[in-house]
């Protein structure tokens, strides 16, 4: 069985961190043409994987995250990353809630400036608790699981983007509409 994990970390490489060392073109959005992104995999790994393994990392893990997208016969990254130019998403209306775990040291931060993107292009935001536990996990210290009440951060004026369909983005999170656990 190929190895998917490490597909996805070597177009992770080419579509995020260093396409210009695979001579890729990144247009605005973010696309490349995915027959050079192709190229660039039978290159580095001759025989290794199949067109159809490249599906099944566009088509997302196990977990239900997709990282990439294919639209035509061009592939991008999603979720853009601060060293690649940003990468645009329609506003959407999220729903009521949405959760994001992150770790305790972040907390006190979080509760007076908001949920900010950092090094990142957006917040992160999930309508699965499951999902946003996952990933809040990845942080050192112990998680905390805050609840955003997006619906009501919508309707003030806060744009929320929809990518796929477990995940929503926002640029920044004001602290008034996120829960935090009890203490």
């Amino acid at each position: 069985m190929a190895d998917l994990v490490r597909l996805s970390k070597f177009l992770a490489l080419m579509l995020r961190h260093e396409p210009e060392q695979f001579k890729l073109t990144l247009d605005a959005e973010g696309y490349t043409d995915s027959d050079a992104v192709w190229a660039q995999i039978e290159q580095h790994y001759p025989g290794k994987y199949t067109r159809e393994d490249l599906l099944a990392v566009v088509a997302g893990d196990g977990d239900g995250k997709k990282r990439y997208e294919i639209s035509g016969r061009r592939i991008r990254a999603l979720y853009g990353h601060s060293d690649v130019r940003p990468i645009s998403y329609p506003p959407a209306e999220p729903p009521d809630i949405l959760y994001h775990g992150t770790s305790s040291e972040a907390v006190e931060a979080i509760r007076k400036e908001g949920l900010k993107s950092l090094g990142r292009q957006y917040v992160h935001l999930t309508i699965n608790l499951e999902r946003a536990r996952k990933v809040g996990e990845r942080h050192r210290g112990t998680l905390v699981m805050l609840t955003i009440r997006a619906g009501e951060a919508a309707r003030s004026g806060v744009t929320f983007y929809h990518p796929e369909p477990e995940h929503y983005l926002s640029e920044f999170i004001p602290p008034e509409f996120i829960e935090f656990p009890a203490e």
